[in-house]
């Protein structure tokens, strides 16, 4: 059976703006590249929430459909839909079986959510959060970044994920990048 692994997702909070990107590439049993586009990142709740995916395609448009229906359940109020979300795919059979993990933004909150119940906020000395196969290599370096450089949110991820497609197999540099 195939296997895929891929993405690295990162997420950046300075200075009143968040910015969201996600590498491009997909990659199949560990040595073959399918796909090097794939948009892992997408604007919810009229535009003004970011969702950015790692795990399975399927699972993730999946998830995402289910956020948006709780985002319009609960008026956009982003905490409250992840909150919904992450109680549903605990505990709902049909959605423990999905295999991803997801960061999800508005202007003011993050989160990190995942199918075993984890929904982690950023400490907010930090603001920074990354998921998939790269996301220690973007994480370290958007760190390191937000602690010794003026740049902005935007500004940060870009470089940190393009440092990240450098070091990990899995991850290369053609980005789909949000910003709030």
């Amino acid at each position: 059976m195939d296997t895929f692994a891929s993405t690295t997702v990162l997420l950046v909070r300075r200075n009143g703006k968040v910015c969201m990107a996600s590498d491009g590439q997909v990659t199949m049993n560990q040595n073959t590249i399918v796909k090097s586009g794939a948009k892992k990142v997408r604007r919810a709740g009229k535009g003004k929430v970011l969702v950015g995916f790692a795990g399975g395609g399927a699972d993730a448009i999946a998830l995402f459909t289910r956020l948006e229906a709780k985002l319009e359940e609960f008026g956009n109020n982003v905490e409250r839909a992840v909150v919904e979300l992450a109680k549903e795919w605990r505990t709902e059979r049909a959605l423990r079986q999905l295999q991803a993990v997801m960061l999800v933004t508005d202007i003011e909150k993050s989160f990190f959510v995942s199918g075993g119940g984890e929904l982690l906020q950023p400490d907010d000395e930090d603001g920074v959060l990354a998921i998939g196969s790269g996301a220690n290599y973007a994480l370290s370096a958007a760190r390191a970044l937000m602690r010794h450089t003026d740049m902005p949110a935007a500004d940060i991820v870009r470089e940190s994920m393009k440092i990240a497609s450098e070091i990990c197999i899995f991850t290369n540099d053609r980005l789909t990048l949000e910003e709030l």
